[in-house]
């Protein structure tokens, strides 16, 4: 309780306002440090902590700020192990950096040392999970094994036990957001602070390696769930889907859905049938006997297999998806203890820096915007029929769904019959979206394309020398158009994760503010992928169908989103429950933001549709990172227009990872805000 109390306290060290309130804030930490100390929460008595602050600043009285925080942050994670309250002090009087020059060669040469680490750390982890990942035959238990393994979770402690830690947080302690945002753009202070964000608390090995070991159990779970639709009938029990047709969930099986509009009666037959499918997952009654398997005949309306034309008893897989949601939650759980806070705080004031309720009102007012209704009865109109709820994925306004997807399957086929080919033209690929020649070929040259075993990621160097992975799934028969426009989308990644790393001065300033800022350039790249083969839209109302799928496509994925935070919140709120139980209040929720935010649009309720993502199962609490990256990347396509792409890509991208408003700031002149998105359709619906 009292460690929460501790941690807060950093929070409270804004701007100096006045000399009172700064009184007040000693006086509050001094308290807290007291209380903390008395009831066995923290190793150093608060007089010594005091004393050795009082010790450092007459060796450095410019620094008083520095010196106040980074005492106190060393204090807090200091345990009895780590030496008495004299050797605390003889500590920081020693290893306390007074001279500005030595500090900042200092600074580098941690930088250098960990690049070091971090990248070697990277590429074992790569090559540990690449039968995982990579499409290399089947899987047996011993790569689940080492796949789960994770070469880093010791790290943190070595680096407590031998003091480097505590060296890094006394000379470059944490900085609140608030301080972040007030360094404007300073980039050595910037640099400074992303150092102090190192060692802001302290996890035993063994809860990161029980993180690691469930969230990688759950990413092997999804990789693997497919459901062979060449055996899926109908309500007639017709086979609809090609006898070869193996889909991924969700990703693919959304994917099928989209690609089944302006198909006539048999693509609303497809489209039915692949939802009934999708709600058998989210229900969990789905058969055992089907997932990742074509030995039978399966009918989703009436749930019941057949094996030679004969029906056969079946199993309910039952609740294994929930229980994977709920081993990741235990695993975050057991990290509370030691950050003061619930892992919904760490992703969010932490990782995407952003506050939850800032970003629940965003969602909010982007769900809750009565423009959504006139765009929901265009697509109505257009469809010649009532919304249903697979229509969140309507795909009509892209100028790709009024092509012949066969044709387009046949040249992305031909372009890319395996990963070489597309690794051989990414240089390509760039030069199309303007990048010159000799920028197109550096860039490629540090990204290597693997065939997945997956629908695809991108994996991102850790170090200068290392390469980006994508990673995109290339059926035996060639990479069709789907996956492709994957493969655009991860490239968008690797291109980011490459000017991130190799072009940004700093190393500790390296990446992107968090991973929304990433999806945003691979949605930016994404919505090229026609532009890239060549195929051109002159459709005059181009633009304004660009701005109804945007805004249709970021309906979708604030809701899933949403969902995604609620259970969360659901999970903590009943740390004891049941897989049972969360599979019965996930889909409770999800009924529960389909009737507020969907149901006036749609004219149905209680649909389910939000809980399908697979995300929620293997990347906990990384959807919301979708929502602000179609938020960004609809800023930066508004910024980019009638700009040098390329040129001005490479710009913005070589900031690094400032806090998100900065970022965006300094990238196109305005703060993150949902307001462009609303006022263009507005304008569309005018």
């Amino acid at each position: 309780m009292f460690f929460t109390f501790i941690c807060a306290a950093k929070d409270l060290e804004l701007n100096n306002i006045s000399l009172m309130r700064n009184l007040t804030k000693r006086i509050c930490i001094m308290l807290i440090c007291s209380l903390a100390y008395l009831y066995g929460q923290a190793a150093i008595a608060p007089s010594v902590v005091q004393s050795t602050i009082n010790a450092l600043t007459t060796k450095d009285n410019s620094n008083k700020n520095g010196i106040e925080k980074g005492v106190n942050q060393v204090a807090r994670l200091w345990l009895e192990t780590d030496g008495d309250d004299a050797a605390f002090q003889a500590f920081c009087e020693a290893n306390y950096i007074t001279d500005p020059e030595e500090k900042y060669q200092t600074f580098l040469k941690i930088s250098d040392y960990l690049e070091s680490i971090y990248g070697h750390f990277n590429e074992m982890s790569l090559l540990l999970q690449k039968n995982l990942h990579l499409d290399n035959g089947p899987l047996f238990s011993i790569d689940e094994k080492f796949g789960s393994y994770s070469p880093s979770t010791h790290l943190s402690d070595d680096l407590y036990n031998n003091k480097i830690a505590f060296i890094i947080a006394l000379n470059f302690p944490h900085l609140t957001l608030e301080e972040k945002e007030a360094l404007g753009t300073d980039r050595k202070a910037w640099a400074y602070a992303r150092m102090g964000d190192l060692f802001t608390e302290r996890i035993p090995a063994s809860l990161l390696q029980a993180a690691s070991n469930a969230e990688s159990d759950a990413d092997i779970y999804i990789s693997q769930y497919n459901i062979y639709m060449g055996h899926v009938t109908n309500k007639k029990g017709q086979l609809l889907f090609p006898q070869d047709m193996i889909l991924l969930s969700h990703w693919n099986l959304r994917d099928e859905i989209k690609a089944n509009y302006n198909k006539g009666k048999e693509g609303l037959d497809k489209q039915r049938t692949v939802y009934e499918v999708m709600k058998r997952i989210i229900s969990q009654d789905i058969p055992l006997e089907v997932i990742n398997s074509g030995a039978y005949e399966w009918d989703p309306y009436t749930n019941t297999i057949k094996q030679n034309g004969k029906e056969v008893k079946s199993t309910p897989e039952s609740t294994t998806r929930y229980q994977k949601m709920l081993n990741n939650f235990k695993a975050m759980q057991g990290i509370d203890q030691y950050t003061g806070n619930t892992y919904i705080d760490r992703k969010f004031n932490d990782d995407m820096e952003v506050a939850l309720q800032d970003v629940e009102k965003l969602f909010d007012e982007f769900l809750s915007a009565p423009e959504l209704k006139e765009v929901g009865k265009m697509i109505s109109k257009r469809l010649g029929r009532k919304l249903e709820a697979y229509d969140i994925w309507y795909d009509g306004f892209k100028a790709r769904s009024n092509l012949d997807e066969t044709k387009l399957d046949a040249q992305t086929q031909a372009l890319y019959p395996d990963a070489a080919a597309l690794d051989n033209k990414l240089p390509d690929i760039l030069m199309k979206l303007g990048f010159s020649a000799e920028r197109a070929n550096y860039l490629a040259g540090k990204i290597t394309v693997d065939a997945a075993r997956g629908s695809g990621h991108a994996w991102g160097a850790s170090m200068k020398g290392q390469q980006s992975r994508l990673r995109t799934r290339i059926p035996s028969s060639g990479m069709n158009y789907k996956g492709y426009n994957i493969a655009i989308h991860e490239f968008g990644h690797n291109v980011e994760q490459t000017l991130s790393l190799y072009d940004v001065d700093y190393y500790m300033l390296h990446g992107v503010p968090n991973t929304a800022f990433t999806e945003a350039l691979a949605f930016v790249f994404q919505k090229r992928d026609l532009e890239i083969l060549g195929i051109t839209d002159p459709n005059p109302e181009k633009k304004a169908m660009d701005v109804l799928d945007k805004i249709w496509s970021m309906y979708e994925i604030c809701g899933v989103s949403m969902l995604d935070i609620s259970v969360w919140k659901w999970m903590y709120a009943h740390p004891d429950a049941t897989a049972e139980q969360l599979k019965e209040a996930t889909i409770s929720l999800s009924k529960e933001i389909w009737n507020k935010y969907y149901a006036p649009v749609f004219g149905v309720k209680d649909e389910t549709v939000l809980a399908v993502y697979s995300h929620m199962i293997s990347y906990p609490l990384y959807l919301s990172a979708y929502a602000f990256g179609q938020i960004i990347e609809f800023q930066l396509d508004q910024y980019l227009e009638g700009k040098d792409f390329a040129n001005e890509v490479e710009r913005i991208f070589r900031q690094g990872r400032l806090t998100p408003n900065q970022w965006m700031i300094l990238a196109t002149g305005s703060p993150l805000t949902v307001e462009p998105m609303l006022e263009a359709v507005r304008e569309v619906i005018k």
